[in-house]
């Protein structure tokens, strides 16, 4: 899956309790907008991890994003 990275991009998941929180600044949300646009083109499945190894703030949890029918 090609994904692409705005320049400057932050991003960061939390959790409290219930509530998960995403937080971004206007290039990370530029990009997770990316994500799920290519996810809705993809098929049954697909899916994309995001974490603080590779995308994520650091003291992120994982997030996965996953497209289903």
């Amino acid at each position: 899956m090609d994904i692409h990275w705005e320049p400057g991009a932050e991003i960061s998941v939390r959790t409290e309790e219930n509530t998960v929180l995403i937080s971004a600044n206007a290039p990370g949300l530029i990009s997770l907008a990316g994500i799920l646009k290519t996810l809705a083109k993809g098929k049954m499945g697909d899916h994309v991890h995001l974490d603080r190894y590779n995308s994520l703030e650091d003291g992120s949890v994982e997030l996965v994003i996953e497209r289903i029918d």
